[in-house]
């Protein structure tokens, strides 16, 4: 058994102290090394144990109470599919992030885990040798866990408020138990000062909805469009959603599916037509052009924007150039801050922006990067974000 293990205990650790745990199970030993010397050069992170099977993760999750697993999806013994929902029965706040190479089999086995509980995905380079494919691995691997661990202890301080100072207790005879109180942990987010300004809905009546989506997308997306039918039957949808090549292929069905109309990956040059969701290919920016008196698909390959290929950005101020003022965004759950600056181009333009509430995004960078910068006309649960949507291209203006 390959086993390393940093400060195991039987107990549970304050979800408000000390670094971050993670669990690296990958049966790869190259992996596993490369991922605990990235974990263990983090001041707010630490590897709890470095694993080569989905069995010794199971069989050992209890005893190593790790924060956070980042879970090889083909393994021998039991592969991370099978071991993701055995991980969560035995702890089930576990931030679980499925690792796999760019394969349509793999693809598929992600959503699948995403639909049993894992909290992400993301994609190993073919070859390590490759110096830009490990930074890429490296930068999004290390941001996922800092923030999705981060939002596991925001969740842990909620369900867990400060003990009141307790009354004097009756005198006893013999040594009485003290329960330890953990002390103060330093704040991992910092909440906005005060409610957040909201700004009114435009008056021009919106052309075209534009979604940006990141960390938590996927499963925000398919129940957004199911709600959207209304507004994809008479306008054109077009989305943006941070994710690698051969997964915006699978994703695209899955939202045809969930819509039950056509959605497909973004092809460059075809017209931007009412009735269909058109989403950005990975690995290419999407962008919208006029194409005489139409709008069309430009599609490119230049450097990545706010670290992200895809990125929302582009498609948001490329879209003024086509419908002006009479735009429609909607930012979802992600990390980061893209869709911001293009947000506050459209607004300028004198189009919408909605953003999605922290409390039910999975990670709210992108939506509270919008919604703290003052661009939002309106920030909602996701439950609520397609019943305003319709209203609104039915000509509601509040």
């Amino acid at each position: 058994m390959s086993v390393a293990f940093a400060g195991n205990s039987t107990t549970t650790p304050s979800r408000e102290a000390g670094p971050l745990r993670v669990m690296v199970v990958d049966d790869s030993v190259v992996i596993r090394g490369l991922i605990s010397r990235w974990i263990g050069a983090e001041h707010d992170m630490e590897v709890a144990a470095s694993l080569r099977t989905g069995l010794e993760a199971v069989n050992q999750i209890e005893r190593i109470n790790p924060d956070v697993a980042v879970l090889d999806i083909e393994m021998p013994e039991l592969d991370g599919l099978s071991a993701l929902p055995q991980l969560l029965a035995k702890k089930r706040d576990l931030v679980i992030i499925m690792a796999s190479t760019l394969t349509r089999r793999n693809a598929e086995i992600s959503f699948k885990a995403l639909s049993l509980g894992a909290a992400d995905y993301i994609p190993k380079p073919e070859s390590t040798r490759e110096a830009s494919a490990a930074d890429i691995f490296h930068h999004d691997l290390i941001q996922k866990i800092r923030h999705l661990g981060a939002r596991l202890r925001r969740k842990a301080a909620v369900a867990s408020p400060p003990l009141a100072p307790a009354s004097p207790a009756p005198a006893v005879r013999g040594p009485v138990a003290r329960p330890a109180v953990p002390a103060p942990a330093p704040a991992v987010h910092a909440p906005s000062s005060g409610p957040l300004s909201t700004r009114p809905f435009s008056t021009q009546a919106p052309k075209v909805l534009l979604i940006g989506s990141s960390t938590g997308g996927p499963q925000a997306l398919m129940s957004l469009v199911t709600e959207l039918g209304p507004v994809i039957d008479r306008f054109p949808v077009l989305i943006t959603q941070h994710m690698p090549p051969t997964f915006t292929t699978i994703l695209a069905e899955h939202l045809a599916r969930s819509s039950r109309r056509p959605a497909s990956e973004a092809v460059d040059g075809e017209p931007v037509k009412a009735g269909r969701i058109y989403l950005a290919p990975g690995g290419k920016h999407m962008r919208v052009v006029r194409s005489g008196a139409d709008a069309a698909i430009s599609l490119d390959d230049g450097p990545a924007v706010n670290f992200c290929k895809p990125a929302v950005d582009p498609l948001f101020t490329s879209a003024i150039d086509v419908w002006h003022g009479n735009i429609l965004s909607v930012i979802l759950t992600g990390m980061g801050s893209d869709g911001m600056r293009g947000g506050k181009d459209i607004v300028a333009a004198g189009g919408s922006v909605i953003a999605q509430d922290e409390a039910s995004s999975v990670v709210w960078g992108m939506p509270g990067a919008a919604a703290n910068a003052g661009i939002c006309a309106a920030i909602l649960p996701l439950n609520q974000i397609g019943a305003k949507v319709n209203r609104l291209f039915a000509g509601d203006r509040s």
